[in-house]
């Protein structure tokens, strides 16, 4: 666009100037140059230009972080700490997602509302891409409490198992490489660091564990975010305390709860600081076993600018709690660098 606007003002300049005689000839041998230099110069802003990313959840936004580093302009579209399963956009995000590039969702159906806002509002030709759609196939679906097969649409917290997360990394760098290949070696190599971090990750989590007595490896949740966490390391989710529709349990959900605790005999049970609920302090009181409200899915512990303030982060911060309380050891985490690629 720069540059057809600098054609036009060229053509017009030089019908004025033929129209005023020979006096400017000399003249029309100049612009021509200098057109040559404007038109160059808003190629190359356009080149300098780093590309608009617009993303969704923390977790996944700082994924994108780590993969795109200083080469993009970034933006997560739901504050840290909100539920994203019922975090509505405001008009006023439209201005966000006209000057994306790229939008990065992770899909599954986690964030509609703000699919449907993009679709009917990005620029044309701008890609949206989803990548929990592209990291695993139907048959890898998880339903549960929180997301039932009758809901028809699965679990959508793939991001918290690392191997799925280092498969965004790896989506993520292939868009971007794309959209902005003079930067292609730099993602792979940021790609490349990270996933190598992710992947230690996921050995000191499975170590951890491991310390776990076998018979306390079993999650309750409030919010079922560890669907595809716990079984990658041989925990089992028994269950989650909030209903599909995200509301306050039933007094009759409560006592079966209650009672299915006191036969698994866990010593603990876990609530999030983003889905607080008193009904989980009473559960744990009734039931005789420790409540721990700060487990996280898609809020980053710390302040931003923070080592900890990362997905890595926040998945050590997790893991330890978790660890801890069941009756195991978080050693195995104490060699993970939380901090995002530099």
């Amino acid at each position: 666009m720069a540059q057809e606007s600098i054609a036009i003002h060229w053509h017009r300049l030089r019908m004025v100037l033929e129209r005023h005689g020979h006096a400017w000839h000399a003249l029309l041998g100049v612009f021509p140059l200098m057109a040559v230099l404007l038109w160059s110069s808003a190629a190359g802003a356009a080149q300098d230009r780093r590309l608009n990313v617009l993303t969704t959840v923390a977790p996944l936004t700082n994924i994108v972080k780590n993969v795109g580093g200083p080469h993009i302009e970034l933006r997560g579209l739901i504050p840290g700490g909100t539920d994203s399963h019922t975090f509505e956009p405001t008009p006023s995000d439209i201005r966000f997602i006209i000057d994306a590039d790229l939008i990065i969702l992770n899909g599954l159906h986690l964030e509609a509302p703000i699919e449907k806002l993009a679709s009917a509002n990005k620029r044309p030709g701008v890609g949206i891409l989803k990548l929990g759609d592209r990291t695993i196939t139907a048959k890898a679906y998880v339903f549960d409490r929180s997301f039932p097969t009758s809901a028809g649409y699965p679990n959508p917290h793939l991001w918290m198992n690392p191997l799925y997360a280092a498969r965004y990394a790896e989506l993520v760098r292939d868009a971007l490489a794309e959209l902005d290949p003079a930067n292609a070696t730099r993602y792979q190599e940021r790609t490349e660091q990270y996933t190598t971090r992710l992947l230690a990750l996921d050995r000191a989590i499975a170590a951890a564990v491991m310390t776990i007595p076998s018979h306390n490896r079993k999650l309750l949740t409030y919010h079922d975010s560890f669907a595809y966490f716990a079984p990658r390391y041989g925990l089992t989710v028994i269950g989650a305390i909030e209903p599909a529709n995200f509301s306050e349990p039933s007094s009759r959900d409560v006592a079966r709860i209650i009672r299915q605790l006191k036969q698994e005999k866990v010593p603990a049970i876990f609530g999030s600081e983003v889905f607080p609920s008193k009904v989980l302090d009473q559960i744990g009181r009734e039931a005789g076993v420790q409540f721990i409200a700060t487990l996280r899915d898609d809020d980053l512990p710390g302040t931003p600018g923070s080592p900890q303030h990362s997905y890595i982060g926040m998945m050590l911060e997790d893991v330890h709690t978790i660890a801890t309380a069941l009756g195991g050891h978080a050693a195995s985490l104490e060699g993970i660098d939380p901090a995002d690629i530099p």
